[in-house]
């Protein structure tokens, strides 16, 4: 029999939203006529924006004909597309990233999953606690973790508390890594960096070696003027930091799939006799091997994202979705539930009351409310005695969430 990865036995439970599906899809099935309500998954809920579906129609036409079809595209994006990312979303913010430093790609999550195949097999890794699943679950597969202890943590992996205490910011670890994953606004606990703490973390990356992992897809919901949404727009990141960035949040492309990471051509990592090689290259070499683009239809859908009538449709669906959040985060409120995010990130983080088991106040939620959301424990050993909400409803079904979770936990 071929032998197999043994790292994916250290997986310490199933994926976190495919447990989510099976509990509900259990309920379900016990309770047929139940009217649930889905604000567990990040998923978003309104239409494409007019000016993506137009261009995507333009160029699917396109393709359609002798003159204009095209076969395989640049591994690493389209010219117009890359060059729109560069003045659209960093120059527009007096931030300097070349075109040629963007590699575009079906989606964030394949993303912050595959840059750890460029580093070593024994580089370190930390990351926050709680934190996105992905970052953690593809170091164990790919085999830089021992097991799990009982708290799902793996042994090998610097865990980073994010707390209340700490207002869920993470502080440098007291020791060096190679590697640390940043993500703000935050998935799950909707925490924001500002510059200052954004610059702690760059100066220690310097002074340590470290490149930091920074993953933006939430950089749209930034509400606050003061507030970077790019780990660039601090001084020194471009000599230790890769940026993830995503459409699907921002524009709709949850089902189109769409994204980039940039990785500025001054980064450097060491091989195993010390020489600095630079990482730009690494990624262009693994992306040249491994996949062959994103589709023409879908970066002409992304590019229109930053003309002036794409720009104004993505910010109406921004402010759709943040006046959800509003909304649950004020009815939780009134309800006396302590609650965090919700303010410059679509996702609410409530604590559990009376000190409830994350997943005990999930099946609560479930049966009680009839309303679906994700346990704090499933991002990590901080997140538990949390919650999470999602903002990405209809505002109509948000109402109804939080009337239900009125009549079911209010006194």
């Amino acid at each position: 029999m071929a032998r197999i990865n043994d790292n994916y036995l250290k997986l310490a439970a199933g994926y976190l939203f495919p447990e989510i599906s099976r509990r509900v899809d259990a309920f379900r099935e016990s309770h047929p006529d139940a009217a649930i309500i889905p604000l567990g998954i990040g998923d978003v809920v309104l239409p494409l924006p007019q000016s993506v579906r137009d261009a995507m129609h333009r160029a699917v036409d396109e393709l359609g004909t002798d003159e204009g079809f095209r076969g395989y595209g640049p591994y690493e994006g389209y010219d117009f597309l890359r060059e729109a990312i560069a003045e659209g979303d960093f120059r527009s913010r007096g931030v300097e990233v070349s075109p040629d430093e963007i590699f575009v790609s079906d989606g964030s999550k394949c993303d912050s999953a595959n840059i750890q195949e460029i580093f070593a097999q024994s580089a370190t890794i930390a990351v926050p606690d709680p934190v996105y699943p992905v970052y953690v679950d593809t170091n164990v597969m790919a085999g830089r973790t021992g097991v799990a202890d009982a708290d799902g943590r793996y042994q090998g992996i610097e865990y980073l508390p994010c707390t209340e205490q700490n207002g869920f910011l993470p502080e440098p670890p007291s020791r060096p890594v190679d590697l640390v994953y940043l993500c703000f606004p935050n998935n799950p606990t909707g925490a924001v960096a500002d510059r200052a703490a954004l610059g702690r973390w760059v100066a220690w990356a310097r002074e340590n070696g470290a490149v930091l992992l920074f993953d933006a897809a939430y950089e749209l919901y930034i509400g606050e003027p003061e507030l970077p949404h790019s780990i660039y727009e601090i001084e020194g990141a471009r000599e230790c930091a890769i940026e993830f960035r995503s459409f699907s949040k921002s524009a709709g492309f949850t089902g189109v799939r769409c994204g980039y990471v940039v990785i500025p051509r001054e980064l450097e990592g060491r091989d195993e006799s010390g020489r600095a090689v630079g990482l730009h290259g690494l990624w262009a070499r693994r992306s040249n091997t491994k996949f062959n683009g994103a589709s023409y239809p879908v970066q002409c859908g992304a590019a229109a994202v930053y003309t002036d009538a794409g720009r104004r449709e993505i910010l109406a669906n921004r402010d759709y979705y943040m006046a959800n959040a509003r909304q649950i985060r004020q009815g939780l409120d009134e309800l006396g539930f302590t609650v965090y995010g919700g303010v410059n990130a679509p996702y609410v983080w409530l604590k559990t009351p009376g000190g409830a088991g994350s997943w005990d106040f999930f099946d609560a939620m479930l049966e009680r409310a009839n309303v679906v959301g994700t346990p704090g424990a499933g991002f990590g050993a901080c997140g538990e005695g949390f919650f999470r909400l999602s903002a990405f409803g209809r505002e109509d079904a948000i109402k109804e969430a939080i009337d239900r979770i009125r009549q079911a936990f209010g006194s």
